[in-house]
Parts: C-alpha cells; structure tokens; sequence
C-alpha cells in the first residue's frame, strides 16, 4: 500500500509541476503523427508548438493551428490557417499532432491547452485532426473529447473549453 502511495504523491506532484510552454524548435523525427511537417510548417501563420514542461525537461509535445473551420486534412489546415492568419479572425484552435515523452503527459498537455485556449475570448473550439487509428480514437475519447466527423484520411474530436 505504501508503494501505491508514493506513486500517487509523485504523479500528483508531477502533474501540478508542468506547464504549459511554447516552443520555437523540435525534432520533428520525433512526431508518431505526422513527422513529415518540418519545423517551419509548425510555425508559419501564427501556428504554435507548445510542450508540457516539468523542471527542465519537455514530456510532451502538441503542435496547434487556428483556423475559422474543422480541417479534414493537412492541406485543409494549411489554407485555413492561412486565411485565418491574413483575415486576423481565428475562433478554432486545432491540434493536429500531440505526443508524449513520459506516461501521462498526453492527457496532461491536452488538459493544459484546453486551459490555455479559455484564456482567449475569440478562441471559441479547440478540436483535432487526428488519424484513423484506435490509438487516436482511445486517446482523445477516455479524455472527454467528442467524435465530431470521421474523414476519408483522419477523424476530428472536440475538446469542450466551457467551464
């Protein structure tokens, strides 16, 4: 019982000790998801990468474009982004990569950037571009996400921001 009890104060411990920061540069080789978008594609047009910092180390990785619609793919995401960025009005944050370093930390990145985008009013969804995969499906459905399409190539969640 004693063995448990550590494990809970050390998890509970690690998870009030991340936060939420942006990045300027990852391994992109890295990504389970979509390795094949390099650095500048992450960055172009206002889109963020942000990592789950605890003390020096970065545990996990989500990268994040804002748009006026839901994506079905990559090159839906780039234009939209895009037009968003020059009509300066995005109102959907879109997670189209997220992956984790240490167990846990997937579910906890997400949480923090549900956090992070109720900071701002115009912000109105944040939904996902994910794979077709269980992987996914299991992922984004056990954290509270809701199935909002299914596409030829991916699927889309939504993450309530609501308090």
């Amino acid at each position: 019982m004693k063995i448990f009890k550590d494990k809970m104060d050390n998890f509970f411990k690690w998870v009030k000790g991340t936060e939420l920061v942006e990045l300027d540069y990852i391994d992109v080789s890295e990504d389970p998801v979509r390795p094949e978008l390099d650095v500048d594609f992450r960055l172009d047009y206002d889109r963020k990468i942000f990592g789950l910092k605890y003390q020096d180390n970065i545990e996990g990785i989500i990268c994040v474009a804002y748009t006026n619609d839901v994506p079905h793919n990559v090159k839906e995401l780039d234009l939209m982004s895009q037009n968003a960025h020059f009509k300066q009005d995005p109102n959907i944050a879109v997670a189209y990569t997220v992956w984790s370093r240490k167990r846990g930390a997937g579910r906890e990145i997400v949480k923090k950037l549900s956090e992070h985008c109720k900071k701002f009013s115009h912000i109105e969804k944040l939904v996902t571009l994910s794979p077709l995969t269980p992987m996914a499906t299991h992922f984004h459905i056990s954290n509270g996400a809701k199935l909002i399409s299914i596409n030829h190539t991916s699927q889309n969640f939504e993450y309530k921001l609501s308090s």
